[in-house]
């Protein structure tokens, strides 16, 4: 990793028209629609009173392949998304225009051989310049460590690990597809990891993994259903940690285990292989 090189990057500003039916693939993507006579589900997936998912922000004013770069020279195949929140402003409209601006607010090198982690922040705005929502993204860089640091790391008050208790207060049991991957890229994630066994492999893994982001799409489907009323505009910000990759025709299970009003805390497990796959999870919202 060039340290002086990432000092430097400018990224920039993006401007991006997206239509009623990228509401829809996003949707699609998260497994909305599985039930089609569930009006709940047909809100996000049927153009009549049709309303964007919350988390579809993460998709939108996309910043290309930034990361693989040459001159920034980071360890992409080592790469591991490792936390996502985002925080709503305003809630989005299926259908509209969108700016993005983003920066690489720091980066902490942990030592050599022990990777770095770069932290990464993106606002959306309107046209009219009103700011939608605001996107955090912590990245760790296994490859690259001992190559320096810089900025400093937004101060966050993500929960620490949750205590022990005997069962979920409120839970969702998500069915992924075994196809949902090549749905999600759809909305612009087209890393081959998601979808060539031979670059999954060269990664570590058996077979192309779930994109982080569509299981943190399907936490918000789960939270906006059970803390929400399957209202979306409810929702006003989450943060998770990727803790474990999700194989596409896995069953997730998200288990909100710490509700109060307006917030709550919630993991998600992979009740195949029995493992965390989110830990350390937070979503607010607005109570009724």
């Amino acid at each position: 990793m060039n340290i002086e090189a990432l000092k430097a990057f400018s990224f920039p500003v993006v401007e991006q028209r997206y239509e009623f039916k990228d509401a829809i693939v996003y949707a699609l993507g998260l497994g909305y629609g599985s039930d089609p006579v569930d009006k709940a589900q047909l809100q996000f997936v049927y153009e009549r009173d049709l309303k964007a998912v919350p988390s579809m922000c993460v998709v939108l004013g996309p910043m290309g392949p930034w990361m693989q770069k040459s001159e920034l020279g980071i360890d992409f195949l080592r790469l591991l998304h490792g936390e996502q929140s985002f925080q709503v402003h305003r809630p989005l409209s299926p259908s509209g225009r969108v700016v993005a601006r983003q920066s690489i607010e720091a980066v902490v090198d942990k030592g050599e051989g022990k990777g770095a982690l770069m932290f990464v922040r993106k606002t959306l705005h309107s046209e009219q310049d009103e700011p939608l929502t605001t996107i955090r993204q912590t990245l760790f860089l296994r490859g690259d460590g001992g190559c320096g640091s810089f900025g400093t790391p937004p101060q966050e008050s993500a929960p620490g690990e949750l205590p022990a208790l005997d069962g979920a207060l409120m839970q969702l049991d998500c069915p992924t597809l075994p196809q949902q991957a090549l749905i999600y890229r759809l909305s612009g994630d087209y890393n081959p990891l998601h979808v060539d066994p031979q670059v999954a492999s060269r990664a570590g893994f058996e077979r192309p993994i779930l994109m982080g982001l569509c299981t943190m799409g399907m936490a918000t489907r789960a939270a906006v259903k059970l803390l929400c009323g399957d209202q979306p505009e409810r929702l006003t910000s989450m943060s998770v940690r990727f803790s474990r990759p999700v194989s596409p025709g896995e069953t997730l299970q998200f288990r909100f285990m710490q509700v109060e009003p307006g917030h709550a805390l919630f993991t998600a497990q992979c009740l195949e292989r029995n493992v965390t796959v989110l830990d350390r999870c937070q979503v607010r919202y607005q109570s009724p």
